[in-house]
């Protein structure tokens, strides 16, 4: 049996323009019947590790969260794997301003916009609001990035900014940081801290 992984990157292979074996199918081996877009692979790790967190196995239900390297390319994703390509349900997360290309790419392919989730800013902002900036403080610390964290608050351009505002930004200014705390995050949340955005997207898969 193909796991979601190599259909995942079969799909990022086409969208992409690359030669990607036949990703219909794969999508048969591996028992695809929904797509979840998202931005990029920091989404991927949150969306998993809360499914993981509730005793969910999202591949085994024949759910595949898609990165497709930002909100531009939402329309030839759906394309792809939406009702004109493979035929599977889609959903999606997003930030609040890639709203507007969620919305005319799902309605471009006939899926519906209301399965499109919403950050208020971002997920990472949605998450730091739902820990509270101590307990995510605290995560930096275990860690071991308490001193990168405290460098990036001498900084002067991030004096005067709420304590929350800094930790999102700092959550980004390494890279590869935002995908591990994405996960780290998530499996912080208290069961009914989990934010709008990500709660239902797990509750309509």
């Amino acid at each position: 049996m193909v796991d979601m992984g190599t259909f995942r990157n079969a799909v990022v292979r086409r969208a992409s323009g690359r030669p990607a074996g036949e990703a219909e199918e794969l999508a048969g081996q591996a028992g695809v019947r929904a797509a979840v877009l998202v931005e990029g692979a920091s989404d991927l790790a949150a969306v998993e590790a809360l499914a993981a967190r509730c005793g969910r196995d999202l591949a085994a239900e024949g759910v595949c969260v898609v990165p497709m390297g930002g909100a531009m390319s939402v329309g030839r994703y759906a394309r792809l794997l939406g009702p004109e390509g493979l035929g599977l349900r889609l959903s999606g997360l997003c930030d609040v301003r890639e709203r507007p290309f969620f919305d005319r790419g799902l309605r471009q392919v006939g899926a519906p916009a209301d399965a499109v989730f919403v950050c208020v800013r971002d997920l990472e902002e949605e998450l730091v609001r739902a820990l509270g900036a101590d307990r995510v403080e605290g995560i930096v610390r275990d860690e071991g990035e308490l001193r990168p964290w405290q460098t990036f608050l001498r900084q002067p351009a991030q004096h005067g900014r709420p304590r929350e505002q800094l930790l999102r930004r700092f959550l980004g200014t390494k890279k590869g940081r935002k995908i591990r705390y994405g996960r780290l995050l998530v499996e912080a949340l208290d069961g009914e801290r989990v934010p709008a955005p990500l709660d239902g997207l797990l509750r309509s898969l």
